[in-house]
């Protein structure tokens, strides 16, 4: 994409802008009719000045200031060279006092500017534009003012047609900043967006931006401080120069840059455009007392949800973020939701995401059932709400690089799961997408240990459940000495110990998950176990599996008893009654995270709170150690806190089982 670059003087200064649609600059600043009627589109937008940035000129040209003359560069330039030369002005401090001049003072600097761009591109080092390279230019510039026809005026027929157009534009642009208000969108998706809502949408967006409703910028452009241009940061996604490529590009005609870490999400280039819609306006401190008792919280999810809304309700602070370290099954999900109605009854919006899609549709439905009033958008790959905006938003945390800065309250659930977790790009997103004033809530069972750390020391306002809603214990994993999966395969076999196990877990009635850690051994261990249990309702899944997500749905209605899968189902699956076995567990990939989460999905219910959990493998491992003990500080923490209403838990069968069988507890 090329834009404009031209120089406008008003209020006895030279002033450097970048335009999509020079008409309507033209019309915007030396004219009044178009200023007029944004004038009063800004006054219907209903927006305060002081919850928006806006410069000294548009200021004046609002409250009625004409611009005494303007200079536009007569040839279009690619955008990565526009948005620099901006930027260049406005670092060589260009004020000329000249007032109403229009001499090559300020026309030699911008030419100047413009060649140290172009210079840049192509790899020169960055240097302070100076008059004379404006003798090198050789590109001219003109006068940029009405035609001697206009000043004569017009007949009253055409005129009447200027300002209906000059209204619709005014209309069209009010209607984009709404659409667009906390959204960071590429061209193409802003169009998408706002398809057929106005005859010109490129002027609709150049408005739009003099009025400061919203900003333009480049997709990829140069980092800030840096010696050369050719070092560029992505916009969207926050990826530095080591995710750079450049290729040929047909619209600019040179080697553009383009992000390869948000690649899925579009091609971010450096000659590609980026909307970037207004902040959310900041909500009123506190409300009503939130009445807990109509989401019958147990008395743990009340004490830490009271300490959440006790925090996200306070004035705006230093520090915008609280963990909510749960357990899994503590019900973080039923905890949210006196939180999103908090933000909700103040005006708001909130935003839950989560790192993994099956997540995101098994929340949908609890999501609509407790707010059927609210309007809910739910955004993954493939989603049909692309375009839509609610007052609750559930999201994959890749989704968040479409929005700026639009929610009161972001929730991430899950928040050390892949792909969030190690990911700065997700954390980008993230940051990016929670309001000024918004606070953020981080969800987890078994968070990072920086954040464990930064909680235990006080750096991190928090709150801990360590019990489930049902108030039973967690089941405390056993530990079955097996060879590895790989020798299971190779002698198509069980030991009698595993097939014990196996069968006592189906004779009362329980689904089993196998957990295993490589997606090649996925298929050849759900073969294995039909041919030794004798059973045909067994089926394996993974990350690989184009049909993943009708297992899990055939394996939550019971149509599958035994499911063998890989870390991709060790959250967000809930199924009544289960037991798990982790085979492997011994493995490098299996850390104390991971262990905690797949034990996690045994003892779920009220029904059955007591499932079986076993550690498969060669030895006992420092994070199979460390799973068991994170376990078990969490039972004793809820027993210290009395929050447990019965003490026994899966330890009394299951580990009085693996001692009558002379095997490791």
């Amino acid at each position: 994409m090329k834009a404009n670059v031209y120089l406008i003087h008003i209020a006895g200064q030279w002033l450097a802008q970048l335009t999509i649609n020079p008409e309507v600059d033209r019309e915007f600043w030396m004219e009044e009719g178009l200023a007029e009627a944004a004038l009063r589109a800004d006054r219907e937008l209903g927006i305060k000045k002081d919850q928006r940035e806006r410069s000294k000129a548009v200021e004046l040209r609002l409250g009625g200031e004409k611009a005494e003359a303007g200079l536009l560069w007569n040839e279009a330039i690619p955008l990565g060279d526009a948005i620099r030369s901006v930027q260049l002005w406005e670092e060589a401090g260009a004020a000329w006092d000249e007032s109403g001049s229009m001499g090559d003072g300020p026309l030699a600097l911008l030419a100047a500017c413009i060649e140290q761009a172009r210079r840049e591109a192509a790899g020169a080092p960055l240097g302070r534009p100076g008059k004379q390279a404006a003798g090198d230019a050789s590109l001219l510039a003109r006068r940029w003012a009405r035609a001697a026809a206009d000043a004569g005026g017009s007949s009253p027929g055409p005129a009447r047609a200027a300002a209906r157009a000059r209204e619709a534009l005014a209309a069209a642009a009010l209607l984009a900043a709404k659409a667009l208000q906390g959204r960071a969108l590429l061209r193409s998706e802003a169009h998408a967006l706002l398809d057929g809502a106005a005859a010109d949408i490129g002027g609709a967006l150049q408005l739009a931006q003099l009025l400061s409703w919203l900003r333009l910028t480049g997709a990829v452009a140069a980092e800030s401080g840096r010696r050369r241009r050719r070092e560029c940061r992505c916009m969207r996604c926050g990826s530095g120069e080591a995710h750079m490529h450049r290729t040929a590009c047909a619209a600019c005609g040179r080697m553009c840059a383009y992000c390869s870490a948000c690649l899925t999400m579009g091609r971010s280039r450096e000659c590609e455009l980026l909307v970037l819609g207004m902040p959310a306006p900041q909500l009123p401190a506190g409300s009503t007392p939130a009445d807990l008792s109509k989401w019958q919280l147990s008395p743990a999810q009340a004490a830490a949800t009271e300490s959440a809304l006790h925090f996200i309700e306070a004035p705006q602070q230093h520090q915008r973020e609280f963990l909510l370290w749960a357990v899994t099954g503590a019900g973080k999900t039923e905890m949210i939701f006196p939180l999103v109605e908090s933000v909700l009854v103040r005006g708001g919006k909130a935003l839950i995401a989560t790192p993994r899609r099956d997540v995101v549709i098994e929340l949908d439905p609890r999501i609509r059932r407790a707010f059927p009033k609210a309007r809910v958008v739910t955004l993954y790959g493939g989603s049909e709400q692309r375009w839509e905006a609610g007052e609750i938003t559930l999201a994959t945390t890749h989704q968040l690089m479409r929005f700026y800065q639009s929610f009161d309250l972001v929730i991430i659930d899950e928040l050390d799961a892949f792909p969030y977790h190690g990911d700065p790009m997700l954390h980008y997103a993230a940051d990016k997408s929670c309001a000024p004033h918004g606070p953020k809530l981080l969800l987890s069972a078994t968070p990072p240990v920086e954040l464990q750390r930064r909680a235990r020391r006080g750096e991190l306002p928090h709150a801990r459940v360590p019990v489930r809603y049902h108030r039973h214990p967690l089941p405390v994993p056993g530990l079955l000495r097996t060879p590895s999966v790989a020798k299971l395969l190779q002698a198509k076999s069980l030991p009698r110990v595993l097939l014990a196990a196996l069968h006592h877990s189906l004779e009362r009635g329980a689904q089993l998950f196998i957990f295993v850690q490589r997606i090649v051994q996925v298929e050849p261990m759900a073969k294995l176990l039909r041919a030794v249990l004798k059973i045909t309702a067994i089926e394996g899944t993974s990350s690989q599996d184009p049909h993943r997500a009708d297992k899990v749905s055939r394996f939550r209605t019971s149509e599958i008893r035994i499911l063998v899968t890989t870390t991709i189902l060790e959250r967000g699956v809930t199924i009544p009654r289960s037991d798990v076995y982790i085979l492997d567990a011994d493995g490098r990939l299996f850390d104390e995270a991971s262990l905690v989460q797949m034990a996690g999905r045994a003892g779920r219910s009220g029904d059955d709170p007591n499932g079986h959990v076993f550690f498969c493998g060669r030895e006992r491992t420092r994070s199979q150690i460390a799973a068991v003990r994170h376990i078990r500080g969490m039972n004793r923490i809820a027993g210290k806190r009395g929050y447990l209403i019965h003490t026994e838990n899966s330890r009394s069968w299951c580990w009085r089982w693996l001692k009558q069988r002379n095997t490791t507890v």
